[in-house]
């Protein structure tokens, strides 16, 4: 009876408290207890001071430590996308009292200098601002749902989407879409991106040979060594196959982006080892600079490839920057490709020779064949420009050897024992009938094998191994002479010299050039190549000699050969011929005293800023350090003039000689190297700076750059005379 009637009386009370209404502290209990809600709280001063204890749940170990932290420093604004944070920050929106609405925020409980994935969380989060009655700011009360496993997921997903399977770099899409947004929010502010767009040279060689498996293991350790190099500094990302690109952020020093560019190429040409087996390739940079060289994503593409076309076109293993006559230049190595397969047919290929001397006695001991050829429209072209675009097809195995059969032909012709030397591509090395090719010319032309001499790049390393040691195997029993070209430069390695018979190993001309100047390094690395030849019972030569002091400097080191226009230019093969036939064969050296800066002989107008005036000149050569102009007349030495070189480039110069309309510059700043034969300036003036004067906003054309639409206002009187250009 007692029982029954307490029974009904609990469920009299339950009865009453199911119709009245809920108390508020109850609801919330209520709803944080079923996982729907966190709720947190900051005092005046933004610190947390409040969490409810279901969030403290939700954080583990460690979620009470964050009471009395900054509630900024607490969370930290989060997006699937890691790195790409959109609107205002939790730090703004507390500093203006404004209201946070379902912002996802990450939590990272890990201590300092450790990062356990476990503790990092993360929780979407509401709040408002809590005022008292005179509108002061009593704290911020929020709730949050804690989306840690949702988050995760959708993380991994967007990884998926936007990283490269293989390598983990940011894939076609994600760099795509960073380089949009930074272009976008760049022209607001004003600042610069560069793009550097590279792929390997020879990773196919490699792919054919060691395999497909082999191929991205390769490609793997490419991106290792990418984003060792690049660190924190912009993004490496993988386009697929074989071909990377690199965004860096306020970017637009031209002579770092070059030094850049080096040490990318010379870092990814080291060998790899890949499962044991030794892999070596190289790559080609090309680099377009925002806003200078395009304004959109469409533009600084294009303009990075067609710097990378024209970098692989100069030779494997270069950088290029992009300047706007590439547009141009591409067509015209359109039209060389087409002319040279002609030009064999119709005789318009010859070769000359260039002496290489013994510094010691004066006294020539062999010539170097090289290739000419003479367009019938276009006049001569340098093997500069067409010895690349033959590379890059068959047409390179044709052209080596006709001028292999073509040297041995004309060095049989020769009286006494002068050598001939022959520059063999990778290509004709590795190609199967090399062999034969070397045979049938030593042949035809009853030359002894002793006095051919086949120059041949490190770049024939790379590839098949087990090939390239047969084939040196046997040319050496052919009784041929073998030089490793361009020592020094780009693939070098100690264990080629050990692996070939090379009699001989060519200085590159790089490291001759300025071997003199004060502090430079060149005269220690020429004295070691000497040292190590001697070593292996080798003979070196000294490339591009010029000046006396570099003839000097290479004679007291020991190199065995000189080359260069110190003794002679490329001499033709009558001339060669007349001279062995007279006996003449002592070559006195010829040139300046000192080395001095390469001085370009150039020909175009361009523009010169003086005060208010802008005046036309025409620039006659040019160099890192300075220039020679003609057209203006009462040019005071030592004047201060800027040089507008077109493209944005413009260069503080100061007079220092000055005669009959005739001025040499001495420039403030030197020029750097564009990756090829041409000079550029560092820096460049922004696109930003122009359009804020009235013109429009475009990348940078080619040509003098109209500057004196901004001097319209100009009203004081010229100090110079203008003269007519010629």
């Amino acid at each position: 009876m007692s029982r029954g009637w307490k029974e009904e009386a609990e469920n009299q009370q339950a009865a009453e408290e199911s119709n009245s209404p809920p108390r508020r502290t109850d609801v919330l209990r209520d709803i944080e207890d079923v996982g729907i809600g966190l709720f947190w709280a900051t005092n005046k001063k933004g610190e947390l001071s409040y969490l409810s204890t279901q969030a403290l749940d939700s954080l583990g170990d460690g979620g009470e430590s964050l009471i009395g932290q900054q509630l900024s420093s607490v969370f930290t604004e989060a997006s699937i996308e890691a790195g790409e944070y959109s609107g205002r920050s939790i730090k703004l929106r507390m500093k203006a009292n404004g209201k946070i609405d379902h912002q996802i925020v990450e939590i990272n409980l890990n201590e300092a200098g450790r990062d356990d994935p476990s503790k990092h969380y993360w929780w979407r989060i509401t709040a408002r601002p809590k005022m008292d009655r005179v509108g002061g700011l009593i704290g911020y009360r929020g709730v949050a749902t804690d989306i840690t496993s949702e988050f995760r997921h959708q993380q991994s997903i967007a990884k998926q989407s936007q990283y490269d399977e293989l390598t983990g770099l940011a894939n076609r899409r994600r760099i795509g879409h960073k380089l949009s947004t930074m272009l976008n929010s760049f022209k607001t502010s004003g600042r610069s991106c560069a793009l550097l767009m590279l792929d390997l040279d020879r990773f196919k060689q490699v792919n054919d040979t060691l395999g497909h498996p082999a191929g991205d293991e390769l490609l793997k350790q490419v991106a290792q060594r990418l984003q060792a190099l690049i660190k924190d500094r912009g993004e490496v990302g993988r386009m697929g196959g074989d071909e990377f690109q690199i965004l860096l952020p306020d970017m637009d020093d031209r002579n770092e982006l070059g030094e850049l560019s080096r040490r990318i190429i010379q870092m990814l040409s080291q060998p790899y080892s890949i499962n044991g087996r030794r892999a070596q390739i190289g790559t080609s940079v090309g680099i377009a600079i925002a806003p200078y060289d395009g304004v959109d994503v469409d533009e600084i593409h294009a303009a990075a490839d067609l710097a990378l076309y024209a970098a692989k076109e100069s030779g494997k293993g270069a950088f290029r920057f992009y300047t706007a006559d590439l547009k141009d230049d591409a067509s015209r190595g359109v039209r060389i490709e087409e002319g040279l397969r002609d030009a064999l047919h119709r005789g318009e290929l010859t070769l000359n020779y260039q002496p290489l001397v013994d510094p010691k006695s004066d006294t020539v001991k062999s010539f170097e064949a090289l290739m000419r050829w003479q367009h019938p429209d276009e006049g001569p072209i340098s093997p500069s420009l067409f010895i690349p675009i033959a590379e890059q097809t068959d047409l390179i195995i044709k052209l080596g050897d006709w001028a292999l059969r073509q040297a041995c032909m004309d060095a049989a012709r020769w009286p006494g024992d002068a050598r001939v030397a022959v520059n063999v591509s990778a290509k004709q090395f590795m190609s199967s009938d090399f062999r034969k090719s070397v045979a049938s010319a030593l042949a035809a032309s009853e030359l002894p094998p002793a006095r051919l001499e086949l120059e041949i790049t490190e770049s024939v390393f790379v590839g098949d191994v087990e090939h390239v040691d047969k084939t040196f195997a046997s040319l050496k029993r052919l009784g041929v002479r073998m030089a490793m070209d361009d020592f020094g430069t780009g693939y070098s390695s100690l264990g080629y010299l050990k692996r070939a018979p090379f009699d001989k190993i060519k200085i590159d001309q790089s490291f001759v050039h300025g071997c003199t100047e004060g502090g430079d390094t060149n005269p220690a690395i020429i004295t070691a190549i000497v040292s190590l030849a001697k070593s292996l019972e080798m003979e070196t030569v000294a490339e591009g000699v010029e000046a006396m002091d570099e003839l000097k400097l290479v004679k007291d080191r020991g190199a065995d050969f000189v080359q260069g226009y110190i003794y002679s230019r490329p001499l033709t093969h009558e001339q060669v011929l007349e001279r062995l036939e007279n006996g003449n064969l002592v070559f006195r050296p010829n040139g300046p005293p000192r080395y001095r800066a390469d001085r370009m002989t150039v020909f175009r107008k361009i523009g010169l800023i003086h005060e208010d005036h802008y005046y036309d000149v025409m620039l006659r050569n040019l160099s890192k350090t300075g220039a020679r102009i003609e057209g203006l007349a009462g040019v005071p030495q030592g004047e201060e003039v800027v040089l507008d070189l077109g493209g944005g480039q413009l260069v503080v110069s100061k007079v220092i000689h000055s005669e009959d309309g005739t001025q040499g510059v001495e420039f403030e700043v030197p020029l750097v190297s564009d990756g090829y034969n041409g000079l550029v300036t560092r820096n460049r003036i922004s696109p930003y700076v122009l359009a804020e004067a009235g013109m429009p906003l475009a990348a940078l054309g080619s040509g003098a750059y109209p500057m004196e639409k901004l001097l319209l206002g100009a009203m004081s009187v010229p100090k110079f005379t203008q003269l007519e250009l010629s």
